[in-house]
């Protein structure tokens, strides 16, 4: 009888449903994602828009065409029962919780939100900057002066006459360098694609043209002044004052920052992620920085999210966390939140969807 009547109504609206369902999932993560996208749809009531706790996503995520999955995991189990979605989407690039192979088994578009266009990039490049700040001027020992109403103390250090190392340079990484070197930072950078290390040369290629900083017009590797591939990742790391991660999260990622990688970086150098927590080994990153060759991790994602707030490596002296607010900025957020909407739209008209990045 259900289906009946949504034939019925399809055939009245000349072949198209009367609405259009939008999932987001998870309820109290990420709230301005959905504000942001209601009000890019305030003005077409046939987009619904809703928010499920993550489980009970998958006992009714068959009620919904368009799913944005945030923090829930889209696994098979899951998508098999999503006989009527038709796009998966992320506000803002990660699609790791989203088996992205049964999706395209069932037909199902998966896209991700462009970094460069929307401000999102360069929102989690000026987050890095800050996350090192919080360390290298000590934001712990800052509010433990003021609150014994000390003056003149702790004494900081500077990013000027560092070398920073990016870990993946992607669309991050190229927002992150310019900025840098505004502060007199020596860059290095490396991703796979680059199998060779050496200098970089004026006029390179690898324009960013949605760059603020470039305007279109500079390489992006301009700004870097040594880059190579991952296997020269232990070498860059041993001359690195500060160390950035950028790069995806991947089946080959998951863990990266393990013993090996801390025991390459320079005795005391720090540690940033404005990537996935799933990158670092917890127990490595633990004991490193319990024994001091770590000097400190300023992080903005972490193992478990939201992590456990008793847990004991956020009261160590020496790590800032943030709750995965890098891209959470209006500049990124009303871009995106626009993005979806239009997604949403396009795809109740049954037009090209356009403004996202496909991966299958």
């Amino acid at each position: 009888m259900a289906q009946e009547l949504e034939e019925a109504r399809r055939m009245a609206d000349g072949g198209k449903a009367a609405q259009l369902r939008l999932l987001f999932c998870g309820v109290g993560v990420f709230p301005t994602a959905v504000s942001r996208t209601c009000a890019a749809l305030k003005s077409y009531p046939h987009i619904l828009v809703d928010c499920l706790p993550l489980d009970e996503i998958a006992e009714k995520i068959h009620e919904y065409d368009m799913c944005v999955c945030r923090m829930g995991n889209l696994d098979r189990k899951t998508l098999l029962k999503a006989s009527r979605l038709k796009l998966i989407t992320q506000f803002g690039m990660g699609l790791e919780r989203v088996d992205v192979e049964t999706a395209t088994e069932m037909g199902i578009k998966v896209g991700r939100i462009p970094s460069d266009s929307t401000g999102n990039a360069l929102s989690c490049a000026e987050h890095a900057i800050f996350l090192m700040l919080s360390l290298l001027r000590d934001q712990k020992g800052l509010t433990k002066s003021v609150q014994e109403g000390s003056l003149g103390i702790p004494e900081g250090r500077t990013l000027f006459g560092c070398k920073v190392l990016i870990v993946g340079y992607g669309n991050i990484g190229k927002e992150l360098a310019p900025r840098l070197k505004a502060f007199g930072v020596r860059v290095l950078a490396v991703r796979p694609s680059w199998n060779q290390m050496y200098p970089i040369a004026a006029g390179s290629e690898n324009v960013m043209k949605h760059s603020l900083v470039s305007n279109g017009t500079i390489p992006m590797d301009d700004f870097v002044d040594e880059k190579g591939g991952m296997e020269h990742l232990h070498e860059f790391l041993s001359r690195s004052d500060i160390v950035v991660l950028c790069c995806t999260q991947s089946p080959k990622t998951v863990g990266m920052v393990n013993e090996d990688f801390l025991a390459s970086m320079k005795m005391g150098a720090l540690l940033v992620n404005v990537a996935r927590g799933g990158l670092m080994d917890y127990t490595a990153v633990s004991e490193a920085l319990k024994s001091g060759h770590l000097g400190g991790l300023a992080t903005d994602v972490t193992w478990v999210e939201p992590i456990d707030p008793k847990d004991p490596i956020v009261h160590l002296p020496n790590v800032v966390v943030t709750p995965h607010v890098a891209g959470v900025t209006e500049y990124s957020y009303l871009q995106m939140g626009q993005l979806v909407a239009d997604a949403a739209l396009q795809l109740y008209d049954g037009k090209e969807i356009t403004g996202l990045e496909f991966v299958n």
